[in-house]
């Protein structure tokens, strides 16, 4: 089916940054104050959900905007050391060229994103960043609000349950990537409507087809539209 707009994650869906967590995860949870985690626990982890997780670390929710604002710290400083997923450049410039809207919603600040996104950051039409652990439903209706788009013409791509949870939150599309931070088996039993396995299948999957019936629609502004109907 076409979109008009794709919204994504960052950290674990653009930017290979798991690597980085894994170094650097240990060290916050000293200074904060909450349960290290051990190497053989990462993939366990992996499976929860994010309430699960915050659980499992015993970190309470009035603690998270701090861990928050000093992870994105640190990530300015790692930068560097957090590259972009091979192929990520190149599926955004095709999704791009074929006619699709980009926007980014990401828990990392806007200067951090661009600065790991290099000369792919001038594809992202709408930027929306440093959203709390809950905060991504409130981000995504800003951006849908900005973009003018009709939500049946809108997906959220990411790589972890919340992900999936702010997209249904507000009633757009959601697609799950299997190379980020949680589990592909935890994503799976959220169901959402695409698992990405490969990141070439993100353009592939979100192609524009240029038939009579779609070219005749109009996704931007009207409520009527419906992709059920194409």
């Amino acid at each position: 089916m076409p979109y008009a707009l794709a919204i994504f994650d960052l950290d674990g869906t653009l930017v290979d940054s798991f690597p980085w967590f894994r170094r650097t995860i240990n060290d916050v949870a000293d200074r904060f104050g909450f349960r290290r985690v051990a190497e053989d626990e990462l993939e366990t982890i992996r499976a929860k959900s994010t309430r699960e997780i915050l659980s499992h670390l015993q970190l309470p929710l009035w603690k998270v905007p701090a861990v928050a604002r000093h992870m994105r710290r640190l990530k300015a400083e790692a930068a560097a050391d957090t590259p972009l997923f091979p192929g990520a450049p190149e599926m955004l410039q095709q999704l791009a060229d074929q006619g699709i809207k980009l926007a980014l919603v990401t828990s990392d600040s806007e200067a951090n994103a661009r600065r790991k996104l290099g000369a792919a950051a001038s594809l992202i039409s709408y930027y929306d960043c440093a959203a709390s652990l809950f905060g991504k439903p409130a981000r995504f209706r800003r951006v849908i609000r900005r973009a003018g788009i009709d939500k049946a013409w809108i997906i959220a791509i990411g790589d972890e349950v919340r992900d999936v949870e702010a997209a249904r939150a507000v009633g757009i599309s959601c697609g799950s990537v299997v190379w980020g931070y949680a589990a592909p088996q935890a994503l799976r039993t959220m169901q959402p409507d695409f698992m990405f396995e490969h990141m070439e299948d993100i353009a592939r999957e979100l192609h524009v087809s240029q038939s009579p019936i779609i070219a005749s629609t109009n996704p931007f502004g009207s409520s009527k539209n419906s992709r059920s109907v194409l």
